[in-house]
């Protein structure tokens, strides 16, 4: 049994991944986040990432969620490929923010202070 390394762009976290798990249980197994996890069967959308590195073999995907055209660009749902050589992505799911934190440029939040009775 082969494992990669996996390496999430986005946070510049790395994990092992046996070649028998999907990307996303590689993650799930060692306790680790950084790829939003939904469904894990492919039918919500939310671990889309985007291949930058490496070789993977990948199951049927729902056009709902991965166009043709993402696809043949390196865009998959982390829960439907497997790794088959060490592999960097980009996390972009809807839930990017939530997983990379606030943008560099993003204003900082204010709190509205509570009116004393």
């Amino acid at each position: 049994m082969a494992a990669y390394t996996i390496t999430i762009e986005n946070t510049g976290e790395s994990y092992r991944c046996a070649d028998h798990r999907s990307v996303l249980e590689g993650m799930e197994a060692l306790g680790r986040k950084g790829i939003p996890v939904g469904c894990r069967g492919g039918g919500c959308g939310v671990c889309k990432v985007q291949i930058t590195q490496g070789s993977y073999a990948r199951r049927v995907m729902s056009r709902a969620h991965v166009s043709a055209a993402e696809e043949a660009s390196g865009c998959v749902l982390s829960c439907r490929v497997k790794p088959t050589s060490d592999l960097r992505l980009r996390v972009v799911g809807p839930l990017t923010k939530t997983v990379c934190g606030p943008r560099a440029d993003a204003p900082t939040p204010t709190r509205n202070p509570q009116p004393t009775p």
